[in-house]
């Protein structure tokens, strides 16, 4: 008899980051000395007749109002028919931006390792077990952090010695003058030259740039510094094949897109456009486990490289089973704050910026499915009122 899902459980909770703010606009996180933000996740069961539940833990709000509408649909349906339910869910939520399907399906995927008793990296084919990792910054700030072009590369220089073989800037946010150009080509330059012969190096302006004229201004610096890759650099919101395949025209300075179109067929259309060099995917946001690693075997057969967004297992189990992966993003990393993971690890994994090896590389989670305990005490000590259940 094949399993079958008894009960679905949303939970959610907040967690502390000290000495963490935001920007004046309010959207970026930053280095702000004796400031306390809270961040909510979701913390995700799918509970079985087997005994054995798929878990996970991440998601936003947006996402969990979306599994709201299908978690019904998934109640007594065989958990580990998942292309099945890929594709029903992917119609179901033809309205919305799908975000609600990468949570369900990497706890599918993570009940499948249990159930299989192996790895959820094995269950796709592994092609390596340690991941190169690169250090991604949190954005700049003024509070004595990352609040200069020198202080970031201090803060290179720092994660080079540690091991990383790469580096990644987030430079500066929020309105009234704070995006100042001038100031963010200086930035690429002074990590260049600190510590560009021996690392590789990207830029991620998350958008932050208003127009065209400024990201190649920017994107120009990156290529006297000779960076790995230019990333989302204006204020299209990172959509517009049309304006990044003019901006590859006078850049030489690979570009990296797509992290914010959703799903399979953009990320194809970006790619068939020549609109990116690099490919990002991410297992949360583009329709879980399954619907990354599509993407990433669409970019392997355009020869293109796929990046993976942000870190996490999911994450990592993806990386290792994709050959035309080159680095495990460790974000958000700072001097002076710690990394926004949750403490919600209750077997020592880590995403803080120690968690590399002296080659600067982390390991794939080798336990059963994810490979991760969740302390699932913390999490109900931190719920928030939030707990939904279908049965």
């Amino acid at each position: 008899m094949a399993p079958k899902i008894t009960r679905i459980e949303s939970t959610e909770f907040r967690y502390p980051l000290e000495d963490v703010g935001t920007d004046e606009n309010g959207f970026n996180l930053i280095y702000s000395p004796g400031e306390t933000t809270e961040r909510k996740l979701f913390a995700l069961r799918v509970h079985t007749d087997e005994g054995i539940a798929g878990e996970y833990v991440g998601g936003n709000s947006p996402a969990a109002a979306q599994i709201n509408t299908f978690a019904d649909y998934l109640v007594g349906k065989n958990p580990l028919a998942r292309e099945r339910h890929w594709s029903e869910i992917k119609r179901a939520l033809r309205k919305y931006d799908r975000m609600g399907m990468g949570p369900i399906d990497i706890v599918l995927w993570d009940f499948a390792g249990k159930y299989y008793d192996a790895p959820i990296h094995e269950l796709l084919g592994t092609y390596r077990t340690r991941l190169p990792a690169y250090a991604s910054t949190y954005h700049g700030d003024e509070s004595g952090g990352l609040d200069s072009p020198e202080s970031y590369a201090d803060f290179a220089e720092e994660c080079l010695e540690m091991g990383y073989p790469g580096f990644k800037i987030h430079g500066w946010g929020g309105g009234d003058g704070a995006r100042d150009v001038d100031r963010e080509i200086e930035t690429v330059h002074a990590v260049g030259e600190r510590v560009g012969t021996e690392m590789d190096l990207m830029l991620d302006p998350a958008c932050e740039l208003e127009t065209f004229g400024d990201a190649l201004k920017v994107g120009r610096a990156c290529d006297e510094e000779d960076f790995f890759w230019f990333e989302d650099p204006f204020r299209d919101g990172g959509i517009s094949q049309h304006a990044h395949r003019k901006l590859r025209d006078f850049l030489d300075t690979p570009v990296l897109q797509s992290e914010h179109v959703r799903g399979l067929e953009p990320h194809s259309d970006f790619i068939a456009a020549d609109a990116t060099d690099f490919v990002r995917a991410d297992p949360e946001y583009d329709a879980g486990i399954t619907g990354a690693m599509k993407i990433a075997r669409v970019a392997e057969g355009f020869g293109l490289d796929v990046e993976f967004h942000a870190p996490g297992p999911a994450q990592r189990h993806c990386i290792a089973a994709a050959r035309n992966a080159n680095y495990y993003e460790l974000a958000l990393v700072h001097p002076k704050c710690q990394n926004t993971q949750p403490p919600v690890y209750a077997d020592g994994y880590s995403d803080m910026l120690d968690a590399i090896d002296s080659n600067g590389t982390v390991p794939v989670p080798e336990g059963p499915g994810l490979g991760v305990e969740y302390d699932w005490e913390y999490i109900e000590e931190h719920r928030t009122g939030s707990l939904h259940v279908y049965e």
